[in-house]
């Protein structure tokens, strides 16, 4: 048993330096006021431990929010040794004591087994963690009888459950399975039962191999740390392995666990900030929501962790500064402080990166390619080239994301659910996830023949990965290109997008080339996502006075065809979104077809955000799609202003592409560029590439070039 005035994850000197952090404005100092203030209101509240109620209900949210205070109360007794919190702890706990036996498995069910208090077991093993913490920091204050009736009527009962009745599950190597070792670790630890602190190290057989804490942490993660199931799942997964991994440093500290494998839990950290949008938003890779962001509590643990037992890195401590608080914990106050050390902390900027994925990283990759301009503002483009992400995967290898202006431009529509709102199918994933949200065409990217890559099946999808082509991460040309190989049959594609800066631009201009290759016609559907007014288009469209559907299947069937019309050698739609205008240009011809449709149709429960897209529709067998859009002007409607409406590019032409190359111009105000990009999958930064479109001769070193103005040619 643990001795007293310590907790599982904090032991007295983190007590002590903790308490010289009470009343000040450090960050630590901060933390502690907020959670006192909250804990204390908590603390007025009547005692309730309910029985069942649907997820997102009454019962349910009202067991998470106990097991919370549990904690926080518990490490406020500590912290301050007020016996109030010691007293709210101990009656909390007696409560549920009395009565979890008692109740019996929930009768919701879900693809996860259930619980005796929530409908999946994922829940419960979240409250037993944190309910175990709280308990490990009155323990010592409690009589010896009423620790032996917590043990043997809650905790035990509740440890069984995950290692005997859901052994399955304890061992699956999944972001629950994190939960469920912390939490039996946590558990056992607090109990002085440590044998089931070896059990999740090292999984039911022992084996390191199959399940347990060091088998997740080997296959979950890349060799760059990312986690597969995408930045949603991995801010929610980090938390119980943060606090598993210190729990593992100060118990097993001959493991080395922040050494293991090659520091990957350091780099799954790192990766995992990396990935995150200027404004702290993780962009929805997979299944996710649009507003997570790097204050979940999970990353505020992950960053302090890293603060305590990695070196110092500027970048987190300027996600600290976004964050404006620390972990209450040992690693808390070594943020703290060195965060103080420093006369200023700027905002985080981090650099491009590509992340790679799988187990040995040659599962395709992530991509983040980021660009600042004169004014600071950082314009930053995701390419998603990797795996499927397992249960939680989207369909849309090869889809993108572009972020500047402190908002996401081209949008990821996320996932099709309404977290913990009940009357939505109890705030769990609702049919249109599958019917709109993971499908192709939901996301920024070209579909086929009206359907979805990999036909929609998952098991397809698992077997398959993007094929990085190129990675230029510096710059003033950066990018990256991937191939798509047969995820539709018999079509062949890749993509290669641009961030371009020009002296005539303020930002910079994003190039899109989406070349497609098949021996067969088929139908490709260009298709960008985007929120804002359209202002002018260039086009004769049609507007639609009784709507219809786009389509009957692959997520088709949830747009309403708004308006269409033939498109131009260049077309061109502009829209202002916040105070920035937003100009695409598309190289297309009269027989290209253009849509605007909106999300919404067949959703007699309205359970999709009503959001706006264009779709370039043409029939072909080879085909690129090549696309600029442009960041311009300023719009101000409190002060009337609206500056430079109109953007300066205005044609986009194809000189011509195949296999080896793709060469387009984009000719504007004081603008002409050329851009030559190989697509040869053996190509290198070496490379001297030579191609020769309609008699004219480009030749360039490595992946790509960009030229200005008239270069001359041989």
């Amino acid at each position: 048993m643990l001795s007293n005035l310590n907790s599982v994850l904090m032991d007295q000197q983190d007590i002590t330096d903790i308490q010289q952090e009470l009343g000040k404005k450090s960050l630590m100092g901060l933390s502690l006021k907020t959670l006192i203030a909250d804990t204390d209101n908590y603390l007025e509240l009547p005692l309730d431990v309910p029985g069942h109620s649907p997820a997102g209900g009454y019962a349910h949210n009202k067991h998470q929010l106990n097991g919370k205070y549990i904690d926080q109360a518990g490490r406020l007794f500590l912290i301050t040794g007020d016996e109030k919190y010691a007293q709210f702890t101990t009656d909390l706990l007696m409560q549920y004591a009395d009565k979890y036996l008692q109740l019996g498995f929930h009768e919701q069910r879900n693809t996860n087994p259930p619980g005796r208090l929530f409908h999946q077991l994922l829940n419960e093993h979240v409250w037993l963690l944190y309910a175990s913490l709280g308990y490990s920091c009155i323990s010592h204050w409690l009589s010896k009888q009423q620790r032996a009736y917590i043990t043997a009527r809650l905790f035990i009962p509740l440890l069984d459950m995950s290692t005997v009745q859901y052994d399955f599950d304890f061992d699956r190597i999944h972001n629950h399975g994190i939960w469920a070792v912390a939490s039996v670790a946590i558990c056992g630890a607090a109990i002085g039962q440590e044998k089931y602190i070896d059990m999740s190290i090292h999984g039911l057989k022992g084996d390191d191999e199959e399940g347990g804490f060091l088998a997740q942490i080997s296959k979950l993660f890349a060799p760059s740390g990312y986690y597969m199931e995408g930045p949603y799942y991995h801010r929610y997964a980090i938390r119980p392995l943060a606090m598993f991994a210190e729990l593992v440093h100060r118990f097993r500290p001959e493991l080395d666990i922040f050494n293991f494998k090659d520091q990957v839990i350091g780099k799954t950290i790192q990766a995992m900030l990396s990935t995150a949008y200027p404004n702290g938003v993780f962009p929805a890779l997979n299944d996710a929501s649009q507003t997570m962001d790097i204050k979940d509590e999970g990353v505020v643990i992950a960053v302090s962790l890293f603060s305590k037992h990695y070196p110092e890195d500027e970048n987190l401590l300027g996600m600290a500064k976004i964050q404006n608080q620390v972990w209450v914990n040992g690693c808390g106050t070594a943020l703290s402080k060195a965060y103080a050390s420093k006369e200023s902390v700027e905002m985080p900027c981090l650099p491009s990166i590509e992340l790679n994925e799988g187990r040995n990283g040659d599962k395709g990759a992530q991509g983040f390619i980021r660009m600042q301009n004169a004014n600071g503002d950082i314009s930053q483009l995701v390419m998603n080239y990797g795996q499927h992400g397992m249960g939680h995967g989207h369909f849309d290898t090869l889809g993108l994301t572009y972020f500047n202006n402190n908002q996401e431009v081209l949008r990821e529509y996320g996932f099709a659910r309404w977290v913990n709102v009940e009357p939505k199918f109890g705030g769990r994933y609702l049919d249109e996830n599958k019917s709109y949200a993971r499908q192709t065409i939901a996301h920024n990217l070209v579909s086929v023949d009206a359907g979805c890559q990999n036909n929609f099946d998952v098991d397809i999808a698992d077997n398959k990965h993007g094929i990085p082509h190129f990675f230029v991460g510096s710059g003033k040309v950066q990018g990256m290109s991937a191939y798509a190989v047969d995820f539709y049959p018999g079509v062949d594609q890749q993509r290669t997008v641009l961030l371009v800066e020009h002296e005539q631009l303020a930002h910079p201009i994003l190039v899109d080339l989406f070349r497609l290759s098949s021996e067969e016609t088929h139908q490709y559907d260009y298709s960008l996502q985007y929120q804002g007014q359209i202002i002018r288009t260039n086009i004769n469209y049609q507007q639609h006075q009784t709507l219809n559907t786009l389509g009957d299947d692959f997520g088709y069937q949830h747009l309403w065809n708004i308006g269409q019309g033939q498109a131009q050698d260049t077309t061109l739609v502009s829209w202002l979104q916040g105070q920035s205008y937003y100009t695409w240009l598309s190289a297309s011809s009269s027989d290209d077809t253009l849509f605007f449709t909106r999300s919404g149709a067949s959703d007699p429960d309205f359970n999709l955000r009503s959001e706006s897209s264009l779709i370039l529709r043409r029939k072909a067998k080879n085909s690129l799609f090549a696309n600029v859009l442009e960041t311009h002007g300023y719009f101000n409607e409190a002060v009337e202003a609206s500056l430079e409406a109109r953007g300066k590019i205005h044609q986009v032409n194809i000189i011509g592409f195949n296999n080896n190359a793709s060469v387009i111009e984009i000719l504007g105000d004081d603008i002409n560029l050329t851009v030559m990009v190989n697509n040869d999958p053996n190509a290198t930064s070496e490379s001297q590439t030579t191609i020769e479109f309609n008699n004219q001769s480009y030749s360039w070193q490595g992946f790509l070039a960009v030229e200005t103005n008239n270069t001359k040619r041989s």
